[in-house]
């Protein structure tokens, strides 16, 4: 089975909007894992804006399936925190500073020496590192000479072009798995796969290891709670 790793940034986006710990990022993370989802993720930003820095020390106290830490490698901060914790995956991402959200990949052929460099320095805490790619053929491949474990497939745009044609969307995704396949990386996906288009993309994107999903999950779970919610999203990925 593809795994589901359950982004809890919005759950403190939701805490940090009235100030105390309502709701409990701690519980919550805890819950998603004991109602099936096998991995945390946490996005930390400079600005803290959801999840804080001493969320992530917490939460390696007591993540009991895989933590993977995602953020820009360029920010010391980030990457002292990383080596710290020392999570299963560190997934980095170009994030500018005041981003609102992810919105690109690695260009893996203009920074290969800069990215070689960080993975090393992952690796030699044995952390698992995967690089935030465009689906793109090209970028794939060079992601593979950094040294790389795995890549994450930034499927934002497979979510907005689900609805007007699901195979086109689909498409540059299968390519670029096919890829990853044949250079030996691992893969990922994430951004904006929801209960309606994430059985397609897992059954069509072969060798998908795992997928990171919050915004999403979180919003439905405000309607069919945590746990029902939390089913679902895996019985979509059930092959």
């Amino acid at each position: 089975m593809i795994r589901l790793s359950v982004n809890v940034n919005k759950i403190a986006t939701l805490r940090n909007s009235r100030g105390g710990n309502n709701p409990d990022l701690i519980q919550v993370s805890k819950d998603c894992e004991r109602f099936g989802a096998q991995g945390i993720t946490v996005h930390p930003r400079p600005d803290e804006r959801h999840i804080r820095y001493a969320d992530v020390y917490a939460l390696k106290e007591t993540v009991t399936t895989e933590f993977n830490i995602e953020g820009n490698c360029e920010e010391k901060k980030f990457v002292n925190m990383v080596l710290e914790v020392k999570p299963e995956q560190v997934t980095l991402v170009p994030d500018g500073l005041n981003q609102l959200t992810s919105n690109h990949g690695w260009d893996t052929i203009t920074h290969k020496r800069y990215l070689q460099d960080m993975v090393k320095c992952f690796h030699d805490e044995g952390i698992r590192v995967s690089l935030f790619v465009d689906p793109l053929v090209d970028m794939v491949e060079a992601a593979a000479e950094t040294g790389t474990d795995r890549v994450e497939l930034y499927t934002e745009a497979y979510a907005s072009h689900y609805h007007q044609g699901i195979e086109l969307a689909c498409a540059p995704y299968i390519q670029a798995a096919e890829m990853a396949q044949k250079v030996g990386l691992g893969l990922n996906a994430g951004h904006d796969l929801d209960l309606h288009n994430l059985k397609y993309f897992a059954q069509n994107v072969p060798g998908l290891q795992e997928v990171s999903i919050g915004h999403a999950l979180i919003s439905d779970a405000l309607y069919y709670g945590l746990e029902n919610t939390i089913q679902m999203y895996l019985q979509r990925l059930a092959l």
